[in-house]
């Protein structure tokens, strides 16, 4: 997939699933504040808010009201079972469609 063809939010979640599975980011650690992470990626805090439910949605990190995100422990109970893991993929895969597909019907009106 192009640059150009990954979402604002996809990126930030590539980014993130990127640092947890190499282990840069270790269970338990805290992940920057939503207005640091609009300012360091440029976009809205809507933008930072979807990157953060599709990363809690794949059970990488969980989130505490009040207190922000966090990095799960892969033996944890955030980890769901792999049926779960697969329609939220899909789910994720779905959305991904709409916005392209929206984006080449834009482009046609244009």
């Amino acid at each position: 997939m192009s640059n150009e063809a990954v979402q604002p939010y996809q990126r930030i979640v590539q980014d993130y699933s990127e640092k947890i599975r190499q282990g840069r980011l270790v269970a338990g650690a805290k992940l920057p504040g939503i207005r640091e992470l609009s300012e360091k990626y440029g976009v809205a805090a809507g933008t930072v808010q979807r990157a953060l439910t599709e990363l809690r949605n794949t059970g990488l990190i969980y989130s505490h009201q009040g207190r922000g995100s966090f990095v799960s422990d892969a033996s944890g109970k955030a980890v769901q079972d792999p049926t779960t893991l697969a329609i939220r993929a899909l789910e994720s895969q779905v959305a991904e469609l709409s916005a392209r597909l929206e984006k080449l019907e834009k482009r046609r009106d244009d």
